[in-house]
This record gives structure tokens, sequence and C-alpha cells, in this order.
């Protein structure tokens, strides 16, 4: 009997780190996404693509160096710094309500539903507990997606920003390809993925900066943004995108995921003024200044675009940075007030209305 157990918990040790290694290598190959060659010819017409890989405007480093230590040992003192004390709140949004004129509802992260005009979009949804193409390794979230993708209305265009698995997921993806009949409003080179997750070529949109795509009485623009791609060690593969959602009567700019750039004075002037700005204000760092906006920079941007309302985005739901939990909404509502911009901060599944937007409510400190 005992030589029995010993023998089956020496085999539990064996098989538990090889059960491990099959978990979290399952369905990689696909989560990856397509290949350079298979992106090439639909990226190769693009001003921006030389040499095999999309560019930014400007001279953009991923990774700097910086003072007082390195990446890893920034990694190793600071990196569970960006996790809140207590339970982040959510809001159960209802999402039966006929969409607005303009209105925006946060589920965390960069995803946003935004409705403009009447007609509602998706933007960069991400459902998945992980950003990354394991699933049981890489940033977990840090509190719930507020709504089930179920319940989602019908949307007129789902739009993505970059491949970048917190902006870009596949589960997501395959779950809208059954409850929704919208396209897939994408960067150059982004399509190659959905062909290859099984999207139809008639849902998908691939646009270049300054392209733009006529969906359900909306017009949406593919503007640039300052930034990479990549899902696996080959970057730059695909574009990467700020977006211009326009209708009848109003516009919103949505950042996705950016650093700062003198182009966004340049989009404001062409495409603007907006009513809404979706601009990032989080994962910024000394390590990427070109990549990442910080919350100041945010609202320069904001200001340069001719914004309105200014709602945050791209914090508080994935630990990618070293900066603390709520820092960027503390960081963001001082530039604010210091410039005078009309500021929401809506807790995750909370909608606001940007004709009745509610008066800025600090939830975020009593959870630092």
């Amino acid at each position: 009997m005992i030589r029995t157990l010993r023998r089956n918990a020496l085999l539990a040790a064996l098989v538990a780190p090889a059960t491990f290694v099959g978990r979290a290598a399952w369905g990689l190959p696909r989560a990856l996404g397509a290949s350079r060659s298979q992106i090439r010819p639909y990226a190769a017409g693009s001003s921006h693509y030389r040499d095999g890989s999309f560019h930014n405007t400007l001279p953009s480093d991923g990774v700097v160096a910086t003072e007082g230590g390195s990446l890893a040992w920034s990694m190793i003192t600071r990196r569970h710094g960006g996790r809140p004390s207590r339970p982040v709140p959510l809001v159960e949004p209802d999402l039966s309500t006929p969409a607005a004129e303009l209105a925006a509802t946060w589920l965390g992260h960069a995803t946003v539903l935004v409705e403009v005009d009447g007609a509602t979009v998706l933007v960069d949804p991400v459902w998945s507990d992980r950003v990354s193409p394991s699933p049981v390794i890489g940033p977990r979230r840090i509190h719930p997606v507020p709504a089930e993708l179920s319940e989602l209305p019908q949307l007129a265009a789902v739009v993505i920003s970059h491949d970048h698995y917190d902006h870009l997921d596949l589960p997501t993806v395959r779950a809208l390809l059954r409850t929704q009949s919208a396209p897939f409003v994408v960067p150059l080179g982004i399509g190659a993925h959905l062909r290859g997750w099984g999207v139809p070529e008639e849902r998908i949109v691939e646009l270049d900066w300054n392209q733009h795509t006529t969906v359900g009485g909306l017009t949406i623009t593919c503007t640039e943004a300052r930034h990479f791609s990549g899902r696996s060690l080959l970057r730059d593969t695909t574009l990467w995108a700020s977006w211009v959602i326009a209708g009848p009567r109003h516009s919103v700019f949505f950042g996705g995921d950016t650093g700062y750039t003198p182009a966004f004075a340049g989009i404001g002037e062409t495409y603007g003024p907006f009513d809404l700005t979706l601009l990032p204000i989080g994962a910024y760092g000394d390590q990427w200044p070109d990549i990442h906006m910080n919350p100041e920079e945010a609202v320069r941007a904001h200001g340069d675009l001719g914004g309105g309302l200014l709602i945050p985005i791209h914090w508080a739901t994935f630990n990618l940075a070293f900066h603390s939990w709520p820092e960027p909404a503390q960081r963001v509502r001082e530039a604010a007030l210091q410039h005078g911009v009309a500021l929401a901060v809506p807790r995750p599944g909370e909608r606001v209305v940007v004709d009745e937007a509610p008066a800025l409510d600090d939830w975020w400190t009593p959870l630092s």
C-alpha cells in the first residue's frame, strides 16, 4: 500500500509539469496568428510598410535604457504595485437601451461600446481572462468583464486598433462571429489573422491610415498612432491605428494604444473637433516613453484633437506596467482640472451619456 502511494505520488509529480506545459501551449499556433508571408500581400501597398515591417512616422523605441535600474529589476521590485487593494467596483450595464446620440460604456481596459447617432460600435473587444496566447500564462484580469458577450446589442462594426493580445483576442473574435453579423474594421495586415481564424472575407474591412469605410450610417476612418504590433517574436508585421468614428451629427476619437505624437494635431484639423475622445492613460513608463502615453500626454492629445469630453481607457484591468493601480486616474484627473478639460472616469460597465456626463467621482483612490 505504501509503495503504491509513493509510486502514484511520483507519477503525479512527473505528470503535473507536463500537464501544465500542455495546457500552456494549447492552441498556441493559432492564437499567434498569421505569418509574415501571409500578411505581406495585404500590407505591401502601404507607404508605411517597407522591408517586411510597418514603421511609425517618428522614430520610436520600444524599450529604452533608464537610470536607476534595469527593466528586469523593475519587474522584480515593482510588478505587484499595479493591483488594487480591494475589488474594483463594477456597474452592470443595461445593454437593452437603444443606442443614444452619443454615449460610451467602458467595459474595462480598451474595450468600449460606443454609441454615435443611433449606431453602436464595439472597439478592441477582449473578454478573455488572460491577455496572452496561452490560457494559463500571461497577465490576468484584475476585475471581471461587467457584461456577457451574448448580452451585447447588434453592432454596426467591431473596430480593432492593433494586434496585441490586450486588444485583439481570439476567443472573443470567435464569439463575435457566432453572435454578431457586423464587419471587423481593422488596420492593414490584421485581416490575415482574422482569415486564419475563420472570419469570412465579407466581414473584414482592412484600412491604411487616412482610409475610411461607411458602415451603418457611420464613417469610420483609420488614423495614425505611434505604437508597434506583434503576437510573437516577429514585430510590426501588421499596422497599428487610432480611429475616427463619425456620424451625421457627432464624432468620436478612439486612441487605442499609442504614444504621444504631433499627428494628433493634424487629425484634429482634418477630422475634428470631436465630441468625445477615448484615450489611453495606463501602462506608461520611463522604459517605453515613445509607445505609451502618460496621463498628462493624454490630456495634451485631447486638446490637440479638439476634444469635448475625455474618457480615459487602457488602465485598471490588466497589470502591464510598473506604476501603481490608481496612479493613471489620479494623474489624469489632476491634469484635466489644470487644463480645464471635461473628464469622465467611469467604473467598468458604467455608461456615460455625453450630454449628461456625471460629476467626477474619485472612486479609485480608496482602492490604492
